[in-house]
């Protein structure tokens, strides 16, 4: 296997990977919470999020795969499980959700630093796709603020918005297959 180089760009890559698979992470917490609580909208969506952000992981596997550089899976930081209120959960995925676009954005202002214009492009799809993050978990967060301890009226908001986001061609292969 050749060495990756090393680059910041390489190095956030590597980083970001554990970042998406402890977001994947936390976002279990979050819906096995909201599930113990007997709320299934809001667990699936979390569940189903879990997943997105493996897959996230997994496209940044298989890039650095594709690339011939060096992979190591890494573990995962420690995620929060108990909440007081259905806000709270909701409030800290948008905070995580804020602080993965500021990641994605450094990697493609590493990669366009270090003239590596694929990795630049390969970058363009995760920003793309955290616009649509910040503003899906910011929609949910206001609803769930205005809900207040009305906790169904967000279950009946989710039974009534599709959750299933259409596929997107233009996604990066995701290494061992797309969950």
């Amino acid at each position: 296997m050749f060495t990756s180089p090393t680059t910041s760009f390489v190095t956030l890559l590597r980083e970001q990977v554990r970042h998406e698979f402890t977001a994947s992470q936390q976002y279990i917490a979050i819906a096995v919470w909201f599930d113990d609580l007997d709320l299934p909208r809001l667990a699936e969506r979390f569940y189903a999020q879990s997943v997105e952000e493996r897959n996230h992981a997994m496209m940044m596997v298989r890039y650095m795969l594709d690339r011939d550089w060096d992979v190591e899976i890494p573990g995962v930081d420690p995620v929060r499980n108990s909440f007081d209120r259905p806000a709270e959960p909701i409030a800290l995925a948008f905070e995580q959700e804020k602080t993965v676009t500021e990641q994605c954005e450094a990697l493609f202002r590493a990669a366009r630093a270090e003239g590596d214009v694929l990795s630049e492009q390969f970058m363009l799809w995760f920003l793309k796709e955290q616009v649509e993050e910040v503003s899906s978990m910011k929609t949910l967060l206001t609803i769930t603020e205005r809900a207040d301890d009305d906790w169904f009226q967000v279950e009946e908001h989710l039974a009534r918005e599709p959750q299933v986001e259409p596929d997107d061609s233009s996604a990066p292969d995701v290494a061992g297959g797309l969950l």
